[in-house]
Formats: C-alpha cells, sequence, structure tokens
C-alpha cells in the first residue's frame, strides 16, 4: 500500500492513514499499521518503534545518569527497533530477544490502537521492562509486540535500559543506579507523551518478567518512582537489591583484572569490549558461584545505595511504601527446574538430606519442606532440586512480598500449567500466555506443540482487566496464607496454594 491509503480501525473510529503520525514533546514521529489477532474492541494496532527517550549513553554520558532526547525537525520514521543494549545474544534466556546495534540504546517502542489527539479519552496503559538477569534482554523481542493488548484497549509501551555494568555497577565518582534512573526517565517520557498516542498518563501498569519483574517491585518500593505509576504486574520477579559494599566488591574486582583505578577515569578507559568479557568473566556462574547467586541474588542489579533506593525492597514496602498501589505478582511453579536437566542420574546418587543441605535448606525446615513437596520428591532428585531453588529465588519472594504489603492491595498467582516441551512450567513459560501471542517465534521449544489457547486468553484477559480497572478477577491475597489463583487447564481459585513454600520462609 502507499503511504496515503487509509483503513478504518474496528471501534469505528473513522478512517485512519496506513502510517499514523503522531507530535510529542521532541518532534514528529511517523509509526506503521498492523492487523491484530483474534476477536477484540480494535482490529489495528499502530506500531512506533525506537523512539529516543534519552540521548545516547557514550562518550561523557556513557556512566551519567540519563540525559532526555533532544528535538527533531523533520519527522521521524519509527518504523523499525533502534538500537539495544545487548550486544550479541548471550544465550541465557528463553524468549527470543535480539539485539539490534548501534549507540542510541535508550528508547521506548510503542503500540496503539488509536493514536489521536490529546484531548480525547485516554485508553490505559501498560509498561512492559523486559527481563534478562539485569545483563542481557532485548525491548525488540517479538514477543512483547503490544499488538494484542491493543486490540483489547491497553496502549502498550516497551522500554529499554542501561545493563549489566554499564547499567548497575559501582563506580566511584559516578551517579548509582543507571539503569534504574533509565526506568524513571523512560516512565516521565510515557507521562508526558502517551497521551498524544491515545494513552492516559493517569492510569499507567508498570510490568515485566524475571528481572524485569524485580525492576517493577524495585520501582514499587522507591519513594522517587510513586507519581509515576498507578499499578504493578510482577511476572517472575528476581529482586536486585544488591548491598553497596557487594557491589564495591564486584567492581573493584573487575578493575583490578582490567588494570585500572574502580573510578569513572578507569572504567571509562575501557571499551565497551573489553568491559563485556571482564563482566562476564567475574560474574560466570560456575560450581559454588551458582549457589552464591541463590543465596544472596544476582550480582549486578539495582543497588541499595542509600539515596535512590534508600531501603532494601522489602523493608520499602513494610513501611508502607507503594502501598496505594494495586499489585499482582505470581511465579512458574519450576522456574529453574531446568539448571538441573540431563542430572538425574548424577543426583540420584546424592543423599536427599546432602542435596537439601548444598542447596541451602536448613537442617530444621528439610523434613516440613519434603513432607509438603512429597509430589515432587518422588519425581526424582533433579526434579526436587528444581524445585528448591525455583522455591528459593522466585516463589518464597510471592509470599513475602504479600506479606510485607499487608493489606495493601495484592493478587497473587502461579503459573502450573506443564510445558509439552520441558514436562513442567518452566521460566519464562508464562510470557506469551499474557502478551497472548502463542502464534509467535520461537513458542514450541519452550511451550511444546500446541499449547492451550483458552489459557492464554484466560493469563491475558486477567491482566488486560487488571490494567484497565486494577482488579484482575479473582480474589485478593488477603492475610496468611492468603489466596492465590492457579493458572493451568483447567484454573482455579485456591488457599494457601503457596503452602510447599512455608518451610522456607
Amino acid at each position: 500500500m502507499s503511504n496515503n491509503t487509509t483503513i478504518s480501525d474496528a471501534a469505528g473510529h473513522g478512517e485512519v492513514r496506513q502510517h499514523p503520525e503522531v507530535t510529542i514533546r521532541t518532534g514528529r514521529v511517523r509509526g506503521r499499521w498492523r492487523q491484530t489477532i483474534g476477536e477484540g474492541t480494535y482490529g489495528q494496532s499502530a506500531a512506533f518503534l525506537g523512539i529516543p527517550f534519552a540521548q545516547a549513553p557514550v562518550g561523557d554520558r556513557r556512566f551519567m545518569a540519563p540525559v532526555p532526547a533532544e528535538p527533531w525537525d523533520d519527522v521521524r520514521d519509527a518504523a523499525e527497533f533502534a538500537a539495544t543494549a545487548q550486544r550479541g545474544d548471550p544465550g541465557v534466556t528463553l524468549i527470543p530477544e535480539p539485539s539490534v546495534p548501534g549507540q542510541s540504546t535508550l528508547n521506548v517502542n510503542v503500540f496503539t490502537p488509536s493514536p489521536h489527539s490529546p484531548t480525547d479519552q485516554g485508553l490505559p496503559v501498560l509498561v512492559w521492562i523486559h527481563g534478562g538477569g539485569y545483563f542481557a534482554g532485548s525491548p525488540a523481542s517479538p514477543w512483547y509486540d503490544g499488538r494484542n493488548f491493543n486490540r483489547d484497549g491497553v496502549v502498550t509501551v516497551t522500554v529499554s535500559y542501561r545493563l549489566g555494568f554499564d547499567g548497575f555497577g559501582w563506580i566511584d565518582g559516578a551517579p548509582s543506579n543507571r539503569g534504574v534512573r533509565d526506568w524513571l526517565l523512560a516512565l516521565e517520557w510515557v507521562r508526558d507523551n502517551i497521551a498524544a498516542f491515545g494513552g492516559d498518563p493517569g492510569r499507567v501498569t508498570i510490568a515485566g518478567q524475571s528481572a524485569g519483574g524485580g525492576a517493577v517491585l524495585t520501582l514499587l518500593g522507591m519513594e522517587a518512582a510513586q507519581h509515576l505509576f498507578h499499578g504493578v504486574y510482577a511476572i517472575s520477579g528476581a529482586l536486585g537489591d544488591v548491598s553497596s559494599e557487594r557491589a564495591e566488591r564486584l567492581a573493584r574486582t573487575i578493575a583490578a583484572e582490567g588494570g585500572v583505578q574502580p573510578t569513572l577515569a578507569g572504567f571509562s578507559s575501557l571499551s565497551e569490549e573489553r568491559l563485556l568479557a571482564l563482566q562476564k568473566k567475574a560474574t560466570e556462574m560456575k560450581g559454588d558461584e551458582f549457589m552464591t547467586v541463590v543465596n544472596e541474588g544476582l550480582p549486578l542489579g539495582p543497588m541499595v545505595d542509600g539515596d535512590l533506593i534508600r531501603r532494601p525492597t522489602y523493608e520499602s514496602l513494610r513501611q508502607g511504601i507503594g502501598a496505594d498501589k494495586p499489585v499482582v505478582l505470581g511465579a512458574t511453579d519450576d522456574e529453574f527446574t531446568m539448571v538441573f536437566a540431563g542430572q538425574e542420574a548424577k543426583l540420584a546418587l546424592v543423599p536427599q538430606q546432602l542435596l537439601l543441605k548444598k542447596l541451602g535448606v536448613t537442617k530444621q525446615t528439610r523434613k516440613a519442606y519434603v513432607a509438603a513437596n512429597a509430589d515432587i520428591v518422588a519425581l526424582g532428585k533433579a526434579r526436587l532440586a528444581g524445585r528448591v531453588v525455583t522455591d528459593r529465588m522466585f516463589r518464597r519472594a510471592v509470599v513475602q512480598v504479600a506479606a510485607a504489603r499487608g493489606s495493601a492491595p495484592t493478587w497473587t498467582y502461579r503459573f502450573s500449567w506443564t510445558s509439552g516441551a520441558f514436562g513442567f512450567a518452566e521460566h519464562c513459560l508464562d510470557v506469551p500466555f499474557f502478551f497472548d501471542c502463542l502464534d509467535g517465534p520461537a513458542i514450541e521449544p519452550l511451550a511444546g506443540p500446541h499449547p492451550p489457547q483458552e489459557l492464554a486468553d484466560e493469563v491475558h484477559t486477567a491482566a488486560t482487566s487488571f490494567i484497565a480497572t486494577g482488579d484482575p478477577g479473582w480474589p485478593q491475597h488477603g492475610g496468611e496464607p492468603g489466596v492465590s489463583r492457579v493458572f493451568d487447564v483447567p484454573s482455579r481459585t485456591e488457599p494457601d496454594a503457596f503452602a510447599a513454600v512455608r518451610a522456607l520462609l
């Protein structure tokens, strides 16, 4: 079609140009219309890709707080994803997350069914922060395309941020938490510009998975972020909360290996490629390092600096920070069981008590934990090991966040549907159900053939309901032991759905 072709959207809003244009604070951008999939309010989704919210973090800006993007004069074509902070595929996620070369890595992608004048009634907004352990991942994943949220009346934004040491490393003389500051500036961009895309800046839900889920929980506990969003949906959240002491130790290790001082000048003298290599060497999870991550969390991520992040997130939530925000959070049943794939024969020789000890289950809790997980124990030591790691890194946090929030509006869930590829509900499995993109690429290696569309309909509808109304459609968690939704075929609402985790609390 030519640029002046006209089409009508499914909501009957008249004719719209195939290449819609929107004026934002920094200039005018041109997007592209695409079809949505399935039945919904809107049959068209307009994608505006690679819009800079900040200047390129290079040169003197490399380790500084992000600087807002500069205006442009001509219409900016927003047909393709812009540069990503991820360089190459590190092979650590099960989600297709492509890397795009280039220097201007701080961008947003906006998907909207109804770009129009900011004076019109705005639609609710989803802002997605990708995962990847705070050192990998990409907002350019086809799974994160917002077209089917658009179909159901939700404007969707995916954001990029600096990764790894550039985003989260301790540097003497540089601002801390640069990746977190990127999130904040991106959210400020949404507040200031989303009305031009048909979104309501007063109804913004932040969501993410894995490190992205940890990101939105971090923002929930930050005083400085409260005015920038109105709800939180955390999928398999992996909180950072790295202590400043641990962050400084890692930085000094990397600096020493690189032959520089752990200062702004020292790290600035290292090329991007050299620093990435040093970071990889210092954070490789081999042998005992894996258990260090299980016990202490990821080595790079949001740091409790006493300034931007004043205290650990759980403490902030207990103090009531973010208590006015509705929150949905949950996890898959076997997030990291895949780590022990192929080790069944080896682990069968390890006594159960020794295995539990090595995985950090204390002597006084082992009996209760084994009894509560008898179904998993019966499947063998590899499945037991995977469940312990899953519980310690992900599922326990769901219960702890809900408890820390007290009476604040909180909904919890478990994603329990068994993957036809893995034989359990592994890390990342729920993401294509959330986005309703089971027709997307690389689904079968994660979910197996013919994953249930009816479950995607349910998970996606619950998310859409929460974004639009602040209620996903099942009872709030309430007091302990709480009520949760268990997503499966069929799904159910279940009291004390995290009973198997309780011994570890």
